[in-house]
């Protein structure tokens, strides 16, 4: 392999991969704390960076959605920074023992948590993702090879700087959290660095996920966009419902765990839907909706039928009727990403169902899927939602981030 300034990037990563893996948990949140203080130290630099990529991404016309994600304040800034403290205070997962046991030829087998060892991360805009993604691979062992947007380039380079120096402050290796930096070249060599690169996380849209995914050949972890349905049953609280379903929309609707689509049961659309649209209409959320809703009311706007399988993003909301759990399940099993799902009732026969059936890493009975979250979950901060189905599923925190090994020990037996 050629020595590139990627390849020789992530060599350096993978020495200090080899130093991170032995590192007792005292260390290593000494060193959080330390790229937390050096984090909040450089906030200014930090926001400065941060205001020169917004204002270039506004300048493109980049969504508001994105812009949503790209920007920076003063408390996202202390929130990045307290998520590398909490990080800290979690226990450390290398060296636990998953399960052990003797076997009849009295050979005592341990399966171990052990770090993966150079975890590459591509992710879009959001730069509070770099500290979260360093401090979750720091804590968990691991080196971090971090390649950002070029959307968010200024922002990441503020934010490395700090971590870097919290590093080499406590006397460790820098190159455990490296920005990688370059053209589509180097995205494709992070892609194909097997030996280099033990595992790939994508984080972002559906074309950066298909992308890496289809693409790599090292190992993918696949987080996924979020189609989150909600679906409001006949015997739901209909005022329970309204709250839900405003939240899981509009506290954040450019993240991956806000509310797309509602699903409402016929027996209550006349007397629901109404209310609901009110309520979303005064949050500023447009309804789109089919044949099934649209006679209910007159703010629900047409909606094509690529829109039921669409992530907004933004104040908009895919809407239909139907004729009841069956239906509700139908339509979700169509059209769900696997992310996040919600039934809001009182029918526990159908909740069991409802979480039976439904095939997604999270499934919601009468709660907001913004929620699903590593931090709201108590992971700290995640390094995203997976909605793969092998290693990990759902909020990927400090566990998620290892592998196990099987450490054998006799006193000197053979095989018969």
């Amino acid at each position: 392999m050629s020595q590139t300034p990627f390849i020789a990037q992530a060599t350096a990563a993978r020495t200090a991969a080899r130093e991170l893996a032995t590192l007792p948990r005292g260390r290593k949140d000494a060193a959080l704390h330390a790229m937390a203080d050096a984090l909040a130290s450089a906030a200014g630099d930090v926001l400065a960076a941060n205001a020169v990529d917004v204002e270039t991404a506004r300048a493109e016309g980049t969504s508001q959605a994105m812009i949503d994600r790209l920007c920076l304040d003063t408390p996202r800034v202390d929130g990045m920074v307290q998520g590398l403290r909490d990080l800290a205070g979690l226990a450390d997962p290398v060296g636990d023992v998953v399960r052990g046991f003797t076997t009849a030829a009295g050979v005592r087998i341990s399966q171990v948590r052990v770090p993966f060892g150079v975890v590459g991360i591509i992710y879009e805009a959001r730069p509070n993702v770099t500290a979260d993604a360093a401090g979750i691979c720091l804590k968990s062992g691991n080196a971090a090879l971090l390649r950002g947007s070029s959307s968010a380039v200024n922002s990441n380079r503020a934010v490395v700087k700090a971590l870097r120096s919290g590093l080499e402050e406590q006397g460790l290796n820098p190159d455990a959290v490296c920005l990688v930096e370059g053209d589509r070249t180097v995205t494709q060599e992070m892609m194909t660095a097997r030996g280099l690169v033990d595992v790939l996380i994508p984080r972002g849209g559906a074309g950066l996920i298909n992308a890496v995914v289809t693409g790599a050949s090292v190992p993918v972890i696949e987080t996924g966009t979020g189609n989150c349905h909600l679906f409001v049953d006949r015997s739901a609280d209909q005022e329970m419902a309204l709250q839900i379903m405003l939240n899981a929309k509009t506290q954040r609707p450019s993240v991956c765990n806000a509310l797309e689509t509602l699903l409402v049961h016929r027996e209550i659309a006349e007397d629901f839907v109404p209310k609901a649209m009110a309520a979303l209409g005064e949050a500023g959320v447009t309804v789109h909706g089919d044949e099934s809703i649209q006679g209910l009311d007159g703010r629900i706007v047409p909606a094509t039928p690529t829109e039921f399988d669409a992530e907004y993003l933004s104040l908009d909301l895919a809407a239909r009727v139907v004729e009841g759990l069956e239906e509700a399940l139908e339509h979700i099993r169509t059209h769900t990403s696997g992310h996040s799902e919600t039934i809001i009732t009182n029918d526990l026969v159908t909740a069991n169902r409802f979480t039976a059936e439904v095939d997604a890493a999270a499934v919601l009975v009468n709660a907001s899927s913004r929620f699903v979250d590593g931090g709201e979950f108590g992971f700290g901060a995640e390094i995203g939602i997976s909605t793969q189905k092998l290693h990990a599923r759902g909020p990927m925190g400090l566990l998620e981030m290892t592998s196990t090994k099987y450490v054998v020990v006799g006193v000197g037996q053979i095989r018969g």
